[in-house]
């Protein structure tokens, strides 16, 4: 799920899409109103899921995108090599994630954990 908003009203630390990728907003910097135009601010964000920096320039009263990031918790119910199957704890909807070794060596099965989840896209916290 994403929600339209003005580039005008975004903060940094906040969230923007870019890319059709849900992006942390880095450093906001807005220039002054021209002679010929409006406003410009130029947004430098991170990607949450994939760490790629990403850039934007835009008129201050455009319209974008901010994704729904939602912080949730999933049980571990197997892991199989670097392949974790979860349980999500409130609605019990089941899904993998591909994990790093040190993150599966720190699992154990029935272990509770938090994970972020935004655009159809999840990741361990």
């Amino acid at each position: 799920m994403k929600e339209q908003t003005e580039v005008g009203k975004l903060k940094e630390g906040r969230y923007v899409v870019v890319e059709d990728e849900p992006c942390r907003i880095v450093s906001i910097a807005t220039s002054k109103p021209g002679k010929h135009g409006a406003a410009k601010s130029r947004i430098d964000c991170i990607g949450i899921f994939d760490g790629v920096k990403r850039s934007i320039v835009q008129p201050v009263s455009a319209k974008t995108y901010v994704p729904v990031v939602e912080r949730k918790m999933a049980q571990v119910i197997s892991i199989a090599g670097t392949t974790v199957q979860f349980m999500d704890v409130k609605d019990f909807d089941m899904f993998e994630l591909n994990v790093t070794e040190e993150q599966a060596a720190g699992l154990e099965p029935g272990k509770e954990i938090p994970y972020i989840s935004s655009l159809g896209k999840k990741k361990l916290e």
